[in-house]
């Protein structure tokens, strides 16, 4: 197995994560390795090198599928997140939020046609991060829905971060978004949730100073689609999209922790 696929610090968050399974069965973390070679590389599944790996493409995509359907990912992510606040590496207090489109090759849920992509078969990713650009949640949409409509969702979607004494955070004070945002309902529906909404207007002039705050989204989805196989969504199946999606963030969270050790 290739340990730089999966390096300790990985594997020491994941394992206890990880449902029981039989002991015949091909060790998990030889399974994760392929399943991070697939996320990096961007190959085919029936590609993977299982002799260089440890795993075959096979194995690791039924790995991502159970693995998914117990929540492993998510579980991660907020793990990470939390260890990220003890470490007073998050600030929740500015968050950003924006959206990104993808091609769609196999078609399957959450697939519609893309506005920007000639009315293709596309996907869309959502995603908020903190005041750094440390992604907090991201979900999946079809390409043909306004960002806007992934507002609420999105701040529905960040579980409570603890890591401090006090009560878990799961909004932020102030947060930043487009023009394609500027809704007043929306501004509304932020102001009774208690989050200043900092959106830029349409028709205003340009030089807001918004974009000061509001660029870690997009290097957010410069981290995220390094990894090739989120580049293009080839999964029918939404959920593994999203499983792999937020085994993305979670591995960005852990980068952000060793570059501040």
């Amino acid at each position: 197995m290739r340990v730089d696929l999966v390096p300790d610090g990985l594997w020491e968050r994941v394992a206890p994560l990880l449902p029981p399974a039989p002991r015949r069965r091909l060790p998990p973390r030889a399974a994760l390795a392929g399943i991070v070679y697939v996320l990096r590389t961007g190959v085919a599944w029936r590609d993977v090198p299982a002799q260089a790996v440890g795993c075959s493409g096979v194995t690791a995509w039924r790995r991502l599928r159970d693995w998914t359907e117990a929540g492993v990912w998510p579980r991660l992510h907020t793990a990470l997140l939390t260890e990220l606040r003890r470490a007073n590496l998050l600030d929740l207090d500015d968050c950003a939020v924006d959206g990104s489109h993808v091609r769609a090759l196999k078609g399957g849920n959450h697939v519609g046609p893309s506005p920007v992509d000639r009315a293709r078969p596309g996907s869309k990713h959502h995603v908020i991060v903190d005041r750094w650009g440390t992604p907090l949640a991201v979900t999946l949409t079809g390409g043909n829905r306004h960002d806007v409509t992934q507002l609420l969702p999105l701040l529905d979607a960040i579980q409570p971060i603890r890591g401090l004494r006090g009560r878990p955070r799961r909004r932020p004070r102030r947060l930043y978004a487009d023009r394609g945002y500027d809704f007043d309902k929306y501004r509304r529906l932020l102001w009774k949730r208690g989050i200043k909404s900092m959106i830029a207007r349409r028709g205003a002039a340009h030089g807001s100073g918004l974009g000061t705050v509001r660029w870690v989204a997009e290097r957010a989805f410069a981290w995220l689609h390094q990894f090739k196989r989120l580049r293009t969504r080839y999964e029918q199946r939404a959920d593994l999209h999203q499983g792999l999606l937020d085994l993305a963030c979670g591995i960005i969270c852990l980068r952000r922790l060793r570059k501040s050790s």
